[in-house]
């Protein structure tokens, strides 16, 4: 089930995403339902990135060479 959510933006805001939406050749809510979607994927993505990360510091996990990773899968 698809909710409606209103917001408050600048006018200067609002123009640029009739204007980007227009160009994509999208309607407005679509372009930005486009634009929702991606943001929150790279969100995830970098949440992810940070938790691999601190693995790393935390020596839980350890960063290995290409080579050292493809060593034996070959066979």
């Amino acid at each position: 089930m698809n909710k409606r959510v209103t917001i408050e933006m600048p006018d200067d805001m609002h123009r640029l995403i009739l204007k980007y939406a227009e160009e994509a050749g999208k309607a407005p809510d679509a372009y930005m339902l486009d634009i929702l979607e991606e943001r929150l994927e790279d969100a995830y993505f970098v949440k992810r990135a940070e938790e691999a990360l601190d693995a790393i510091e935390r020596g839980e996990s350890r960063i290995v060479s290409g080579e050292e990773f493809w060593r034996g899968l070959d066979d």
